[in-house]
């Protein structure tokens, strides 16, 4: 029996290499790659894997994974940006790290850097223009500033 994952893996590679139209044909496809499930399952696993419909030129309207959509990897992207527009310094005292920022921006940078829940920090508190970012024990400097850019890469050209 194959688990959850497993079926949830499956059904984001189905959507996202296909034109699926509807739970039914879904259902049709995973049942035909060896998936035995109800309708009311997958129908909460698309509800946890944030699919949603939208408009196709051709088929009408087909399933679509969210972080697979250019429009929201693009809105993504742009506000990562103009967040790291914000950055101004970073600096280190132990397993704890310094963020200045411009005024205004240390609180959504904040929000930004804990939303991607990287394994290396452990938190961020966040004022006006200064963000605290706690270090996992046993992270260097660099696994901090790597997990950094890779959640805004434009960070890169700052550190």
């Amino acid at each position: 029996m194959k688990n959850r994952v497993q079926r949830q893996l499956e059904i984001r590679k189905i959507i996202s290499k296909g034109k699926v139209r509807s739970q039914e044909e879904l259902l049709a496809v995973l049942k035909h790659r060896g998936y035995d499930l109800t309708q009311a399952t997958l129908s909460r696993d698309l509800k946890f894997l944030q699919v949603a419909k939208v408009p196709h030129p051709v088929r009408g309207y087909v399933y679509e994974i969210p972080e697979n959509g250019q429009n929201e990897s693009r809105k993504r992207q742009v506000r990562e940006n103009y967040l790291a527009d914000g950055f101004m310094s970073l600096q280190f005292s132990g397993n704890l790290a310094v963020m200045k920022t411009l005024p205004g921006y240390a609180s959504s940078l904040a929000v930004v850097i804990d939303s991607a829940r990287k394994w290396e920090i452990l938190a961020t508190v966040a004022g006006d223009d200064t963000i605290l970012v706690i270090q996992r024990e046993g992270t260097t400097k660099n696994d901090l500033i790597n997990a950094l850019v890779s959640i805004m890469p434009k960070l890169k050209n700052k550190l």
